[in-house]
């Protein structure tokens, strides 16, 4: 029996746009209103007071939302968590249910009519649920037949590299590891992540100029930096929290310099939810510069910079670059500046969009500032020359000697809670070979040594038919990934296709000949083994190891944690395996354990890890020792500037979140900040823009970009005007990722170029 496709993408139905003012300050009490209101609505109050009481607290459980750090010391009583987390929770711990019944009564071809956000409010997922091929309706399937189907594809593969093994940023670290211990064992290091299509390009070009994939700073530091540069990025959107230690910059004398194609209110005025002294002021303003770059206008704007720092250098001579830190810790420092007196700057600022009184005003905040951070997020990594973008900031840190002391640094702001935990536990297709020395030491295994697929070779392996088995522990596959067509028929291409979820999300709908649902814990519920009670780990975005401990009664009787999952399926498919599986998801510990005897930095972890707060791991660019750089040294490097050009009637389109979204997760349909609400299929263009292309607001048009010949369409989409540079556009993904080609990526971390499409708009 031959199945119908389902529609891969959101349905194109408008939902009622209303246009309100931008509001002038972000956070503060709206926030809270919106927070709690999600709690009631989903959660109840009194249930849900107790939950957002033991987010992010020591004793607690941490955030399933974004990776910000929480306080090394005191923490916030009843509010250490952000209005975007109570979302998070309120949509885990929610009311709502999936059971087999809800399966059994809705068609796979009638949930595809659902928008993500009205599946995503259909609620938590029960039973696991099996797929047959051919069949219209998922059925309820017991745990032990879901491991044997799974276990049954997998042996029967030609190959191990035929399977595929993807990783959202939630798992823990003690499902990360078991699952990555697993994969290889198995026989292939096809294990794919969201690290790839978010800040893939920042660990590689962080570990080719310091030696390290992560970031410098520590949430401390930003208390003490002079100089805090926020470059593609929305925090106030994507991580709020991050808005309380700008303000700490700001109370303590430092200046903040802005750099994005839209003015995000989050940047420009904030007011402190902990603090209801300040919702009866202005709030505080954060950004003393705004510099609204082109889109991929970086690597130019960030050259001109530099422009005008060598020449303020050979000026007055060691007045603005640190020549102390050079000699001593870097490398390429002439062939760097060769380079950029290279540069035509007229030609740079052109490029960048930006005025050269305002360039001016950037280089001066630079030079008379050594201590200084750069935060950035995907508005940098998610383009062609996304590495370039990144080195490029690298160089002026290492000018201006402002890596390895306190309030300077490095901070790639990550996504998931856990995304660079689970790189750190062994996520990743190109594993170390010391790392996989030692898991075989461990585990007395032969560890596969060749490269894996990343996400975009998985996707083209699978398309191409050279991969026949998925499995994604967590996230939402076909919503955050690139091409959305080119990537659902990969998915089709599939025997089986597996998900570890919470949630019903519409990768669920775009399945393999079979497809298994395997529903889990959440961050918030207890986790009980046949050893007791169990807590996991996680890492966040500046490198705090905590643990983190749910109270909740889970939801059903059947979900099973991530850990055992990975245990599950280890158990029935790797019959020579001399590893206990089921031993190791009785007791956490045991695997800690493990990771302790494996992974540098977790020196007794289960002791360290029962300490209120958890513990660092060590970070070799923080301590100024850059040893595991391919020179010994720190690097300069010398950068591309974007070689996009566009025709006259082309525009450039990046795929920005909404405020009521984290990830593909779409909580409602709100974008307040922006000033647009209850609609998602919109594209904010410059006002001049559409004026010369006889579009009025609110007009209907049609979307194509254009990639080596091919054309790409998503229809229904209302024209909004904003403010952004003229030729650039932004949409909401995952509603254009249609318009993503899988072919057009970063150079080096293969990233999808999603803040890079090129676009002509349709009047419908």
């Amino acid at each position: 029996m031959t199945q119908k496709k389902t529609n891969a993408q959101a349905p194109e139905k408008l939902t009622g746009i209303q246009l309100t003012k931008v509001p002038e300050v972000s956070v503060g009490p709206t926030a809270i209103k919106s927070a709690l209101t999600h709690i009631k609505n989903e959660v109840g109050m009194i249930k849900g007071i107790g939950l957002l009481s033991k987010m992010n607290q020591k004793d607690g459980f941490d955030c399933p939302g974004c990776a910000w750090p929480d306080p090394d010391e005191k923490r916030a009583f009843l509010a250490e968590y952000c209005e975007n987390g109570a979302k998070a929770i309120a949509e885990e711990a929610t009311k709502n249910r999936v059971s087999p019944l809800f399966f059994a009564t809705h068609a796979i071809d009638e949930l595809a009519q659902l928008s993500d956000y009205e599946l995503g409010k259909k609620g938590r997922i029960t039973h696991p649920m099996l797929l047959k091929e051919g069949a219209t309706h998922y059925e309820e399937t017991t745990w032990d037949k879901a491991f044997e189907i799974i276990a049954t594809e997998l042996n029967q593969l030609d190959s191990p590299d035929e399977a595929i093994f993807y990783t959202s940023g939630r798992t823990s670290n003690e499902a990360a590891y078991l699952y990555q211990l697993f994969v290889r064992q198995y026989g292939t290091n096809n294990l794919p992540d969201c690290s790839n299509m978010c800040h893939e390009s920042s660990g590689a070009a962080l570990s080719e100029t310091l030696g390290i994939g992560k970031g410098s700073v520590t949430l401390e530091d930003f208390n003490h930096a002079e100089l805090v540069i926020v470059i593609g990025q929305n925090p106030g959107t994507n991580h709020p929290r991050m808005l309380s230690a700008l303000e700490g910059t700001k109370k303590n004398g430092g200046k903040i310099i802005s750099i994005n194609p839209l003015k995000e209110v989050g940047l420009v005025n904030f007011k402190d939810p902990q603090n209801p002294f300040s919702w009866l002021g202005s709030g505080t303003s954060i950004t003393d510069l705004y510099l609204q770059v082109k889109i991929n206008g970086d690597v130019a704007l960030l050259k001109a910079i530099l422009c005008l720092l060598v020449l303020k250098e050979k000026e007055n001579p060691g007045t603005v670059f640190d020549y102390d830190f050079i000699e001593e810790h870097t490398l390429g420092y002439s062939d760097f500046v060769n380079d950029i007196e290279k540069q035509n700057l007229e030609e740079l600022i052109a490029l960048s969009g930006v005025s050269k009184q305002q360039i001016e005003a950037a280089a001066e905040l630079i030079t008379k500032n050594k201590k200084i951070i750069i935060c950035w997020a995907m508005g940098l990594t998610q383009h062609k020359n996304g590495v370039d973008n990144i080195r490029e900031l690298v160089n002026i840190l290492l000018l201006k000697g402002s890596i390895g002391k306190k309030g300077a640094g490095t901070c790639p702001v990550r996504g998931h809670s856990n995304v660079q935990g689970d790189r750190t536990m062994g996520i990743w297709e190109k594993p170390p070979i010391s790392f996989l020395e030692s898991l075989e030491k461990e585990f007395k295994f032969q560890a596969p040594r060749h490269h894996g697929y990343d996400v975009v070779e998985a996707i083209e392996a699978m398309h191409q038919k050279k991969a026949k088995f998925f499995l994604g522990m967590g996230g939402n596959f076909i919503s955050a990934t690139p091409d959305t067509e080119f990537t659902a028929e990969a998915l089709r291409n599939c025997n089986l296709t597996v998900h570890v979820s919470t949630k019903i999300n519409r990768s669920h709908l775009i399945h393999g000949k079979q497809a298994l649902i395997l529903p889990c814990l959440g961050r918030s519920e207890k986790d009980m083994q046949t050893t007791g009670e169990q807590f996991v780990t996680v890492e966040n975005s500046m490198g705090v190891v905590s643990k983190s401990n749910g109270h909740l009664t889970p939801l059903s009787e059947a979900l099973k944690s991530e850990t055992a999952i990975v245990a599950g399926i280890a158990n029935a498919t790797l019959k020579n395996s001399t590893t206990n599986w089921i031993e190791l998801a009785s007791n956490y510990d045991l695997i800690r354990d493990k990771i302790e005897n494996t992974i540098p930095g977790f020196e007794n972890y289960n002791d360290r890890v029962r300490i209120p707060g958890g513990f660092y791991l060590p970070n070799s660019a923080r301590a100024n020792d850059y040893s595991k750089t391919e020179t010994g040294k720190a690097n300069f490097t010398c950068n591309q500037i974007s070689d996009i050009k566009i025709e006259k009637d082309q525009f450039l389109m990046m795929t920005i979140r909404t405020h009521d979204q984290y990830n593909t997760t779409i909580y409602g349909l709100h974008d307040r900040y922006r000033g647009i609400l209850n609609e998602r299929r919109v594209v904010l263009m410059n006002e001049n823009d559409m004026e010369e292309m006889n579009l009025k607001k609110l007009d209907l048009v049609t979307l194509i970009s254009h990639f080596e010949g091919e054309k790409r369409y998503a229809h229904k989409f209302l024209a909004i005007p904003y403010d952004i540079p003229r030729k650039c556009t932004a949409t909401y993904f995952p509603e254009t990722n249609v318009l993503v080609p899988i072919k057009s990526k970063a150079r080096i971390s293969n990233t999808p170029a999603s803040k890079t499409v090129i676009i002509t708009i349709e009047k419908e």
